[in-house]
């Protein structure tokens, strides 16, 4: 399939988008990880289990 130039642009413009998007939950999600991680360890501190052992 061959697209014009305009078309193109079109295409890069929404992967680039996408790309935006993509990168913003990814920071959300690892913000959101840290801080459950942080929860749980607090949790397992202060119940004096460790699941690791």
């Amino acid at each position: 399939m061959q697209l014009t130039p305009e078309e193109l642009i079109s295409e890069f413009h929404d992967a680039v988008m996408e790309l935006y998007f993509a990168r913003k939950r990814i920071a959300h999600l690892e913000a959101e990880n840290a801080e459950l991680r942080a929860r749980l360890e607090a949790a397992e501190t202060k119940s004096g289990t460790d699941p690791a052992a």
